[in-house]
């Protein structure tokens, strides 16, 4: 049906173009028309403008979006190397509809239109770029996005936001494109050096790093041969301090039950209690039966070093106007070595010592845990070394065959690695009891000994080991050793033509064909460490955590400071023990390959004030996916090939109207997929074997698909200033979800199965988003000037199979940006406040329905042009210190709070 409706609206627009009314004005052309016409063909017309500061960069934008045909938005450069913000996702966060996940401090998410980050598409000129990850948790698998922070702001010309998509640009978005524009060496000054020195500091890790960068451009006197090079280091220091909860569970847990699972009853028809003494507060066994309450509360303490080494180059040779070709590449490390420290209740695992539980509002607000004989708490010591390399190289050629035809093309290739190598895991258990309570503000975990008291936390039971060689060993298990090795890998190839039509309404053909093969891999192996003796972490040289770590979170009790070890100590003990190798994680490994061949043609047309495109994108998908299967909770396994094939039609229309100089009106309607992650398209699972879940794949998943429908009105008031509306809907059928499911598996190297909460993707049902932008930006008076916009998206979803309801992830009904700034005699400043409402993130541990409060984000930046050549700048991120704050279901049910501190960057800016 969504193609009919794509067809019907088609002829509804070719019906109006063509009226007389609008087609006596043919030989009329529209304002920036040749703008127009190279922005689509993905060229740099706001390259010849020289650009610098604030409003001149807002200006390029507005010129750019006013001249093209799609619905999209636009962030240029204020300069060469001088981005609004840190990285290139802040500054997409202040457009119209977009809006960026702030977990970790720095934002990385971007979701455009309402939809989840990993259903929008980034393109680096035109083709897209292998990604890796750091490997930080299960759900952490490579995807199809990649790291914005990776590239060289000097490097970067513009970043284009396609709302509405043409055929020419690649599929695979259903909220939206990101356009990176790179610079070219012929469009510079010859012999130009730009770079920046600086340095950041965060006030939690309280930690100073610096960071700088430099680009080189030349090219020969008759500008027909250049060369540009770039190099970029950046380092951070992130000290996140948190307090997470591990899904909800039900007071049945601490109640008795028979044989088949129902729950006794006592001679008053009232459930039993494990405990006889339990004492409940608030209510009866009744209403302990169906309260919730926290599996597990954890502190935890994540530090983690980004730094980044990257370089990249640009070699353009133009012999005549009529044939160019341009070789680029792209070489970045990065490491992100990082150290968890977690220490954790778990009321469940052993709920007859449960002695007092108060409840509230359908939860188990407090509780009192006896000493016990077994495990009732966990620290956790998590050492990750990982080292994420991208390598990307593309050749474009333009030649211009005649006055009325060109043809273009390119090829590459793509190749990110990524993973932990190795992970150092330690972990060591607690008998003691406690009590806790919260709130949807507050923590509390007190410990009847302080866990500073390393005594306390040991391996104090033996567990049995069965080596390769069929001997088996029993020993004191402290952690293990794992590696695990991602490869993303992309080949491509791609050939369009133009055609310069000699017709008043029609203006050109365009067609193309391309070609890719993407493999995306993970190799999980590990290993157990065993010591012969007991072992208590006072065999060990400890510390304590650094005291007031969590505050500023509303945390009470004494588990806000415990004793661990350092990184080199973890090490030190897990290289002392006893190293069984428990070989490859079939469980985990799998290999995906996906072969896409596509083909587009595109009618660009115009008559008067009325221009457009349309046309069709064809897109053929093969995935082929390699994994494990195993049908014996891990004993043995199997290797499974499965294959996934499909043919799309994907029909696009984009028409613009400018009803008079300075307004417009745009109309768009397209047929779009998205492709799964990777790794879902595998039957793997990536298990966590600390906390008992996996997240598992599924190759049968059918693509997300949606019918897009975008409308806006802009008003042109005045030089640089703007006013728009815009209106948009994503009907999206087939839509991919997450499902929790309890399993038996066998932990990496056990023996004996345990029950894991593991999370499946599967396409489940519709899902329509419809929003609305308002946006408004110009200068004011004597250097004033404002940007701002507010979106309202509202998403109306269906039910699963099971009858559950469809969230849609990281979507925010109500996202607001003001950007006021000032720029005069060499000085600007400017202030950056974000706010976005409530949104779901995904499904949790236990089938917790995970959510993120609303958020807001304070930077400030201010700037001196010291000389012609040299600026200086400031700038400061999260001044607020916003708590990033998640629950479950309702705001009275807490699944983490996070602080990460403020950052602040000095930076000296060169030009010559």
């Amino acid at each position: 049906m969504s193609f009919f409706r794509a067809a019907l609206l088609a002829s509804t627009f070719a019906t109006i173009v063509s009226s007389p009314a609008i087609a006596q004005d043919a030989q009329a052309t529209a304002p920036n028309s040749a703008a127009a016409d190279s922005a689509d063909q993905g060229s740099d017309p706001g390259q010849a403008i020289v650009v610098s500061g604030i409003r001149a960069s807002l200006k390029n934008a507005i010129d750019v979006k006013r001249s093209a045909i799609a619905v999209m938005d636009v962030i240029t450069a204020e300069g060469v190397g001088k981005f609004p913000d840190r990285n290139v996702a802040e500054s997409l966060s202040h457009i119209p509809g977009v809006s960026v996940d702030h977990q970790f401090g720095i934002g990385e998410r971007v979701s455009i239109q309402g939809t989840d980050p990993a259903l929008n598409r980034i393109l680096i000129d035109g083709h897209s770029i292998a990604s890796a990850d750091w490997g930080g948790n299960p759900g952490d698998v490579t995807g199809r996005t990649f790291n914005y922070s990776l590239l060289a702001p000097e490097v970067i010309s513009r970043v284009e936001v396609y709302k509405s998509p043409e055929p020419w640009i690649d599929e695979g978005a259903l909220g939206g494109t990101v356009l990176v524009r790179t610079r070219k060496p012929l469009d510079m000054k010859a012999n130009s050096l730009n770079g920046s020195i600086g340095v950041n500091y965060n006030d939690r890790s309280k930690i100073a790093n610096p960071r700088g960068s430099l680009l080189y451009s030349w090219k020969n006197k008759d500008e027909t041969f250049g060369i540009m090079v770039a190099g970029t280091y950046d380092k951070d220091s992130l000290a996140r301090a948190g307090i997470e909860y591990f899904g909800y569970s039900t007071g049945k847990d601490f109640l008795q039950k028979n044989a088949n699972g129902d729950l006794l009853t006592d001679g008053n028809g009232n459930y039993v209690p494990k405990n006889s003494a339990l004492a409940i507060n608030g209510g009866t066994t009744q209403d302990l039966a169906n309260a919730r309450y926290p599996a597990g509360i954890n502190h935890a303490y994540f530090k983690q070093t980004r730094q980044r080494i990257g370089g990249q180059f640009a070699v353009q040779y133009a012999p005549t106007s009529d044939f160019e070709l341009i070789a680029t590449g792209m070489h970045i490390q990065g490491t992100y070595n990082n150290f968890s420290q977690s220490e954790f209740i778990y009321p469940n695992y052993n709920p007859g010592n449960i002695s007092a539980v108060t409840l509230s509002n359908g939860l188990i607000s407090s509780a009192t845990m006896a000493n016990g004989t077994s495990t009732q708490a966990e620290l956790d010591m998590n050492y990750r070394k990982t080292k994420v390399t991208n390598d990307s190289y593309n050749l474009a050629g333009t030649w211009h065959v005649s006055d009325r035809f060109t043809l273009s093309g390119n090829g590459g290739w793509s190749k990110a690695t990524g993973g932990t190598n190795p992970e150092y895991l330690m972990s060591l258990y607690s008998n003691g009891g406690y009590t806790f309570d919260y709130t949807g503000t507050s923590t509390s975990v007190n410990y009847n000994t302080a866990p500073t008291d390393a005594s306390q936390w040991g391996r104090f039971s033996t567990s049995s080991q069965k080596l390769p060689d069929g001997t088996t060993i029993n020993g004191y298990q402290i952690g293990g050793i794992a590696h695990s090795r991602q490869k993303d890998e992309e080949f491509y190839a791609q050939l369009d033509g133009k055609w310069e039509v000699s017709d008043a309404f029609f203006k050109d053909v365009r067609m193309g064909i391309k070609a890719s093969t993407h493999q995306n891999a993970l190799t999980v192996t590990g290993s157990k460490v065993f010591y012969t003796n007991p072992i208590s972490l006072t065999d060990f040289t400890t510390h304590l955590t650094p005291g007031g770590l969590f505050n500023g979170l509303n945390d009470n009790g004494n588990a806000n400071q415990f004793a661990t070890l350092t990184e080199q100590g973890v090490v030190d003990a897990l290289n002392n023990g006893l190293y069984v190798d428990t070989g490859i994680d079939k469980g985990s490994t799998f290999s995906v390959r996906e072969k896409v061949a596509n083909a587009y043609v595109q009618l660009d047309f115009g008559s008067g004030p009325i221009h457009g495109s349309g046309g069709y994108r064809m897109v053929y998908t093969s995935d082929r996916s390699n994994y494990f299967n195993s049908t014996d909770n891990g004993s043995t396994y199997t290797p499974i090939v499965s294959s996934k094939d499909y043919l799309k039609l994907l029909p696009s229309l984009n028409v613009s109207w400018d009803i008079s100089d300075n307004f417009k009106l745009r109309g768009a309607v397209a047929e779009v997929i998205a492709r799964p992650r990777y790794a879902q398209l595998a039957g793997a699972f990536s298990r966590n074997d600390t906390n008992f879940t996996a997240a598992g794949g599924n190759p049968d998943l059918n693509p997300y698909q949606s019918t897009n429908y975008e409308l806006s009105a802009e008003w042109y008031f005045r030089p640089g200033s703007l006013l728009s509306v815009e209106y948009f809907r994503r009907q999206i059928s087939s839509y991919i979800v997450t499902k929790t499911v309890s399993q038996m598996l066998t932990p990496l190297g056990g023996t004996t199965p345990v029950e894991y909460q593991v999370t499946l993707p599967v396409n489940a049902t519709n899902a329509t988003v419809n929003g609305v932008s308002v946006g408004f930006q110009t200068p004011i008076w004597g250097g004033f000037g404002i940007l701002t916009n507010y979106t309202y998206a509202d998403a109306k979803s269906g039910v699963d199979s099971d009858g559950n309801v469809v969230n849609l992830p990281y979507l925010s009904k109500h996202t607001v940006n003001v950007i006021p700034y000032f720029e005069k005699d060499g000085f600007q400043a400017r202030i950056s406040w974000n706010w976005r409402s409530d949104y779901f993130t995904g499904i949790g541990r236990l089938n917790s329905v995970d959510k993120t409060a609303g958020y807001h984000q304070l930077d400030a930046s201010i700037g001196y042009k010291i000389t012609e050549n040299l600026t200086v700048q400031a700038n400061a991120q999260n001044l607020l210190d916003s708590t990033y704050y998640s629950y479950s279901g309702t705001k009275n049910a807490p699944t983490a709070f996070y602080k990460n501190g403020r950052v602040f960057a000095a930076t000296l800016q060169f030009a010559y």
